[in-house]
């Protein structure tokens, strides 16, 4: 069983989506990877999620992707004596370090790293931008600030501060035991919340080594100005819209996100566009305009998959959702312009062997109209390197490790089937051309364009083969 599109969906699993006939209806809807989002539920619910994928995994014979999610710091406002006050521009307020209830005056805000990071002038954004306000006085315990821009405020409402780099790591002490349980549940992703600098993912990759891929979520602006290094270190980027349109103009994100596909493009690293895609299917069957509109563009811009958040988890018509971005990437997917679309916004930095050998595969494949493309990969990254192509022939991803077949199920055009380890060129192209027409990609006279790195297991790309099937 294999799914005709390239690009891939991710959906989120939550209260809507936790049952096995829940999850089963989003897979079979379309969703190729699912995420675990680990600022909600708890461990044992997401163990049990996992069970379930795993089970469906096994009777469908396709391999499915598994995204934890960790939460990341979180700032936050404490508790208010009413559970909520109502802020008008002009207002004085002040927030500190006193875990006291807070009122009209004054609120706890437990994060002595904002102290040591703000001034005057600087802004805070409360409750995902809805609220602004200017630090008038800045001490290591607390800070007056004046109402900008007023409104109700709650318990707990999320506090940002754009512009600034905050001294806090990635990883929480509840990220490091949530990475580990996730780790034990032999998750494919890990996307690392609140990057700020590319240190960041050098300590996430200490801690967990080959056992998962790392994505890097683009969230703060701090993380932007290092956009290079970040892609290089991490195996994929998550777009996250949402936080980059609090602390950043809103007008700027469609071009940074096109920025990042392009870069992500150009490196061979998957990119996935995130946040309020679809996001009035929440409580709608049907979504609007404009949120199919953006879908599509992040599918003619070569994204390697597109996700659902609270559409899948917690929405009402979450299994709807899911076949709404099936069908709209399908339909972007069979335009005649979505492929030279794709060939006009990329730029290739990669002038290696590899990078080589894939340029010509994508040449073969067009001059002799190869039915597939067949990788040979243990560590994933000749799949990789071909998807990053975005050829017209679709990618078989053969490879003997279980954990890589199932990390390459969110890249862009890339099937994954379990292989044999192989001894030479001859074993490669017999199991190439016999899985192409296992899995209904090729049949008697088509031609098969193989890649894969010689000696194999060596992660470097080097072998480009053509073979036709015969009888």
């Amino acid at each position: 069983m294999r799914s005709s599109r390239s690009a891939k969906i991710v959906a989120t699993l939550g209260p809507s989506s936790s049952t096995e006939a829940q999850i089963r209806s989003l897979f079979e809807a379309g969703a190729d990877v699912f995420r675990l989002n680990f600022s909600h539920g708890s461990r044992a619910e997401h163990a049990a999620r996992v069970r379930i994928i795993r089970k469906i995994e096994q009777e469908v014979e396709r391999k499915i992707g598994v995204l934890l999610d960790l939460q990341g710091p979180k700032l936050r406002i404490g508790t208010l004596v009413e559970g909520k006050i109502d802020l008008s521009a002009g207002d004085r307020w002040r927030l500190d370090m006193d875990p006291t209830p807070g009122d009209a005056k004054r609120a706890p805000l437990l994060h002595p790293e904002i102290f040591a990071a703000v001034n005057a002038g600087t802004t805070l954004l409360v409750d995902d931008g809805k609220i602004r306000l200017r630090v008038d006085r800045a001490e290591t315990h607390f800070i007056e600030i004046t109402v900008l821009v007023g409104g109700p405020v709650s318990d707990q409402k999320g506090v940002n501060v754009p512009g600034v780099v905050l001294p806090i790591g990635a990883l929480t002490t509840k990220d490091r035991q949530d990475l580990s349980f996730g780790l034990q549940l032999e998750v494919d992703w890990v996307a690392l919340s609140f990057v700020q600098r590319p240190q960041d993912i050098e300590e996430a990759r200490t801690l967990i080594a080959e056992r998962a891929w790392i994505m890097a979520k683009l969230e703060k602006p701090s993380a932007i100005e290092h956009l290079g290094a970040i892609v290089e270190l991490s195996d994929g980027i998550m777009v996250a819209r949402g936080d980059l349109g609090v602390e950043m103009p809103l007008e700027q994100v469609p071009q940074l996100q096109r920025r990042i596909v392009r870069l992500c493009r150009s490196l061979g690293k998957p990119v996935v566009i995130a946040t309020q895609m679809l996001e009035s299917m929440i409580a709608s069957p049907m979504p609007t305009r404009a949120e199919v509109s953006d879908v599509a563009t992040a599918v003619y811009e070569g994204v390697d998959a597109v996700m659902l958040s609270a559409e899948s988890a917690v929405g009402t018509f979450s299994a709807q959702a899911v076949g709404m971005m099936d069908r709209i990437i399908a339909s972007v997917e069979r335009d005649p312009a979505y492929r030279s679309g794709l060939e006009a916004i990329y730029s290739s930095r990669d002038i290696t062997v590899p990078g080589a050998i894939c340029s010509a595969m994508q040449r073969v494949v067009e001059l002799l109209a190869a039915a597939v493309i067949v990788t040979y990969t243990s560590s994933g990254s000749t799949g990789l390197r071909a998807a990053s192509e975005r050829p017209a022939a679709p990618i078989l991803g053969m490879t003997p490790s279980l954990p890589v077949a199932r990390r390459l199920a969110l890249v862009w055009g890339v099937h994954a089937v379990l292989a044999p380890m192989v001894r030479d060129v001859r074993e490669i192209v017999s199991h190439a051309c016999h899985a192409a027409c296992e899995e209904g990609l090729a049949r008697t006279g088509d031609y098969v364009t193989i890649l894969a790195g010689l000696p194999f297991g060596s992660g470097n790309t080097n072998l480009l083969h053509v073979a036709r099937i015969t009888d």
